[in-house]
């Protein structure tokens, strides 16, 4: 604990397991790929609730470790060289962690594992996100039906990529991995939050439902999805 007293957040949100690594996050699906993440590589680590509601994200303490106002961050006591690491951005971190564990980015698939990542951040989140905020947040509430059609045919296809890329696979780089904890979430989030799944012909999906299943079945995806727990 005493190489994090450096960092300002540890004052607003104090490490409890010294040497663990400590993450700022919340249940969204982005932060929830990071404590998927920790629990599926078996890495000890504090979770602490950044909480939306009471604007944290636009803390002092929240803005000296990420200064972008989003959740996850994390710290880790031990970064490369033994030192500590203050580290933002999903995939970044997803990264990170894959290759501080050795689990979940082979080395013989790494690249198809990053691509899907990366398929992940620049198009599965922003556009889930978008056409949940226009069909089931505040957007709903806007006239104009073209910003919602437009996010909601991009998501079809989204999801009709990634159902092809599905055929004959249980997993979409080959055995699990980090491209997984990071697309789970998402599609989690648009059927069961977003409340999208009529609208993307979710059910006319051949892989993309199971695989989702699959998912969730998973013991260290559902301890993740708790954490960090609201208190």
């Amino acid at each position: 604990m005493t190489a994090l007293t450096q960092f300002p957040i540890t004052d607003r949100w104090p490490p409890r397991t010294p040497g663990a690594i400590q993450l700022y996050s919340l249940a969204t699906p982005n932060g929830v790929k990071i404590s998927i993440a920790l629990e599926e590589m078996g890495l000890p680590y504090d979770a602490h609730l950044v909480d939306f509601g009471r604007n944290d994200q636009f803390s002092p303490a929240f803005l000296s470790l990420n200064p972008n106002n989003k959740i996850p961050a994390i710290l880790d006591p031990d970064g490369p060289g033994g030192q500590p690491l203050a580290l933002f951005e999903s995939g970044a971190i997803l990264i990170y962690l894959a290759e501080k564990s050795g689990k979940f980015l082979p080395q013989a698939d790494r690249y198809e594992v990053l691509q899907w990542l990366m398929f992940q951040i620049g198009g599965i989140g922003p556009m889930f996100g978008q056409l949940g905020y226009f069909h089931n947040y505040a957007g709903k509430e806007i006239d104009d039906p073209r910003p919602k059609e437009r996010y909601r045919a991009e998501v079809e296809r989204l999801l009709k990529v990634l159902d092809k890329a599905l055929e004959g696979r249980d997993w979409i780089a080959g055995d699990y991995s980090i491209a997984d904890i990071a697309v789970g979430p998402w599609l989690r989030g648009l059927r069961d939050f977003y409340k999208a799944g009529d609208l993307v012909g979710w059910d006319a999906l051949r892989n993309v439902p199971a695989y989702l299943e699959r998912f969730l079945a998973r013991p260290a995806v559902q301890r993740g999805l708790t954490q960090p727990a609201r208190t």
